[in-house]
This record gives C-alpha cells, structure tokens and sequence, in this order.
C-alpha cells in the first residue's frame, strides 16, 4: 500500500494500481476502526459515475461491515447528495467514492465524520493504523435505499424562482445531469442541457468547471443561444462555475460576492469564510453590506470545519465550493448554489453580468503554477512570510504567503499535493500588477529549484 494515496483532504491515485479492492478493503477498516471508536454504529456510502467506482465502493463498504459498523448505501449520488444522506438518517459518518474533477484514470475516497469532511493528521492515521493491523473486527448489516426523491423534494421546498430564465447546464458527463434536470422541471426553469449522459469516459471533456478550455462549448453556446446563465458542474457536484448571459466566466469569489450580498441583507452582522486566494473586492463588498469577512487557508475540509467553528453564515473558496449556513445544513452544494443564483437574478430582476459588478473589481492573474520541488516548497514559503515581514509589508500566513503592496497583493503558497507554487496577482492598475509581479519574480529568481519563467 503506497503511502503517497493518503493526502490532505482524502485518498487519492489510479484506480487499478493504487485503489486496488484488497487495498481498499484495509481503508475501509480502518475509516469505520475511526468511527467505532468514537461511539458510531453506522455510516452512508455514495458513489460517482466513474466507471471503477462501483469496485472500489464494494471493497470499502466490506471493510465498514467486518468491522461492525452498519452501512446504508445510497448508490450513485452527488457527494452533497451523500452530505444529505447523513443528515437524513441520522448517520455517524459516510463515505464517498469519488475522483471528482481529476483524469479517467483516477479515483478517490472522500470520507466524512458526523460533521464535516475528515483530512490531515486523521487521514494519515488511517496508513498508521493499516500498517500497525491496529483494526476493530464485528459483523455489520448493509441496506440499501434511494436518496434522489428526497434530496429533489428537499431543493425545491427551499427554492422559488418565479422569473422565467433560460439556462444552459453542462454537468460533463458526471453525476449531476439527471438529478439536476429533475429539480429545473420541478422549479420551473426552463433548462437545456449538453453533455448530460452519465458517463464515466468523460468523451467531452474532464467535468471540472474551472478549467477554460473544459467550459469553452458552455461559453459560447451560452451566447449563441441566448441564454441568461450557463452552468457547469464538476465530476462529483460539490463545485460550481457560472458563465454570464456574455459567456463571461463569474469567478469562484464572485459568485460567493453574489451569495453574500443577498444572505447579509437578511443577517447582518453575520460572518463570511473565504480562501487566500479571493480578491479584495470581495472582503470590501462583505464589510461594506455589514458583514464580518474571515480570510481562511484554501481548502474545502478546512473551510468546512472553520465555518463551523465560527458559526458563520456562508464560505467559499476560488474553486467553486460554497457552503451555506442560512436554511441549509452548512455543506458544499454545486447544484444547491446555482439554484441560488437563479433566485437571486429571479427576485433582483438582474443579470448576471449586473450581479457580478457589484464586487469591487480588481485586475487579477489566474493561479499561475510555478514547478519547484518537494523538498523545497514549503521552505521557500517561509523564507518569504519572514523576507516580506521583515521589510515591513503586511503578510497574512495562514496559507502561504498573501503579501499586500499600494495598490494590490500578491499570493504565494505551496501545492498540498504536487511539487508546485501556486502564485497569484490582483491590483487596482496594469502598473500596479507589473510593479507586484516584477517584485514577487525577483525574489523568486534567488531560488534554484524555482522555475520562474511562468511568472
């Protein structure tokens, strides 16, 4: 069992080799070892539409049962459809097979406590506890049951929308498109679709809706036909991206300045979580409709756990994943977040492309990924925290370093999980970025291992 398939935020590799069924089974003991130690006695399982995901569920779930905990599974879901589940019966845990966004070959196990998704040191305990035989033994009973009328039925009692909007959706081929189509029927939106079949050779493109060229046929066709919003959807539909009426991309801060400046109006005073990666236009936008804005390190789990920590309303991150707090059950929900779009344009009688021009706008950069090493990544983002502190900038650490000049900032932090930095720019003026940017480079340049000529 490679220990590299153990990551921050699940476990992760190519299906056959590093997922293989004897594998799988010893992570499945492992996770319900977790659960049953902390008093549990049963779990939910879900799974995408990857073709190897029906094997590497099987392996899991015979893992949960040796080892006495019960399970119920719910068959091919969305993961928030699988968050559902956990609510709705009132389980102690669950399991998600899922290679989201990530290539064919690919597939992973994301897996839940009672509250929120487990990662870190507890993930990572799971390989400890493998190696050590460190496993409870018990004799568990599977059920199995369907969630999709309930989780429908729960979307459209929470939804109106009484503008008619025309939309376009593309769930790539992942799990979404039928469920998705089901509740735009019952909301009465008129929804087209394309690369709606379920299939886990993903023929169009790789379902992730924040990659450019993936969502370049959702762009233009959004246009072409005259659509008021185009849609997309990740693998697995934790995550969202919104295409403007102009097929103008509506980023992952945007769309979370559009989610905010509605819930505050109705909580003010409430608090707002959001990655290192977002733009200052979206914490002035919070502050400025009476909210409390928290930056917060990049990451769904983490963002999860914050949030709860901090009972806050909403959080999101550049990604495409949104949490809500306000009548919800505080999980990320992709189709949950573009019904809410939809409301929003709905009720304001506004675009999108209106909606989203209320955030202050900034000149950004893409996430730019400059190839490093390993060894050094981390290392280097401290030595830059320290460099920029000690010349006086104002730095914020708690992912990366976020390094602030007159008239804009710059982001600099280290790949969890591949041997990269990952850099950002944003500022007021095109003179302002270069300045920002030829500044960033040229420390970076002092590094060997660094491969500055993507910055």
């Amino acid at each position: 069992m490679k220990k590299s398939i153990f990551r921050m935020y699940d476990v992760r590799g190519i299906a056959e080799t590093d997922l293989n069924s004897g594998d799988v089974y010893k992570i499945g003991k492992a996770f319900a070892t977790y659960i049953k130690r902390r008093g549990g006695k049963k779990v939910v399982a879900g799974m995408d539409v990857r073709l190897s995901s029906p094997r590497i569920k099987e392996a899991f779930v015979n893992g949960v049962l040796d080892t006495g905990i019960d399970v119920i599974d719910v068959g091919l879901v969305t993961t928030p459809m699988l968050y559902f589940s956990q609510h709705y019966f009132k389980s102690d845990g669950g399991i998600m097979v899922t290679g989201s966004h990530n290539p064919i070959e690919y597939n992973g196990l994301k897996m839940v406590d009672p509250d929120v998704t487990i990662y870190g040191d507890v993930i990572l305990s799971f390989y400890e506890m493998i190696m050590k035989g460190d496993l409870e033994k018990g004799e568990g009973k599977l059920t199995k049951e369907n969630i999709d009328d309930a989780y429908i039925n729960m979307c459209v009692e929470k939804i109106k929308i009484k503008k008619e909007l025309k939309v376009l959706v593309d769930p790539g081929n992942g799990t979404a498109g039928p469920i998705a189509k089901k509740i735009f029927e019952k909301l009465n939106v008129k929804a087209d679709f394309i690369n709606f079949e379920r299939d886990g050779n993903f023929p169009n493109h790789l379902p992730d809706p924040t990659v450019m060229e993936f969502i370049k046929e959702l762009r233009e066709k959004t246009v072409k036909g005259g659509y008021d919003i185009g849609i997309g959807y990740d693998g697995d539909c934790d995550r969202v991206g919104i295409i403007d009426e102009n097929g103008e991309v509506v980023f992952g801060d945007q769309i979370l300045g559009i989610l905010s400046k509605d819930m505050l109006s109705r909580n003010m005073g409430e608090k707002v979580i959001f990655d290192v990666k977002c733009s200052q236009g979206l914490e002035e936008l919070i502050l400025k409709e009476g909210g409390v804005p928290i930056m917060h390190k990049t990451g769904h789990s983490l963002l999860k756990r914050k949030m709860k920590e901090e009972k806050a309303l909403l959080a999101g991150e550049m990604s495409g994943h949104m949490f809500f707090a306000e009548n919800y059950f505080g999980f990320d929900d992709g189709l949950y977040a573009s019904f809410l779009i939809l409301r929003i344009m709905s009720e304001r009688n506004k675009k999108v492309s209106e909606l989203k021009k209320e955030m202050p706008y900034y000149i950004s950069t893409p996430e730019i990924r400059v190839d490093t090493t390993d060894e050094d990544k981390f290392k280097i983002v401290d030595e830059i925290v320290k460099y920029y502190k000690e010349k006086n900038y104002r730095v914020v650490d708690i992912d990366g370093a976020r390094v602030y000049f007159e008239n804009g900032w710059a982001l600099v932090r280290a790949s969890n999980t591949q041997p990269i930095l990952v850099v950002r720019f944003e500022a007021k003026d095109e003179e302002s970025m270069e300045k920002i940017r030829k500044n960033i480079k040229e420390t970076l340049s002092k590094y060997k291992s660094v491969d500055i000529k993507n910055v």
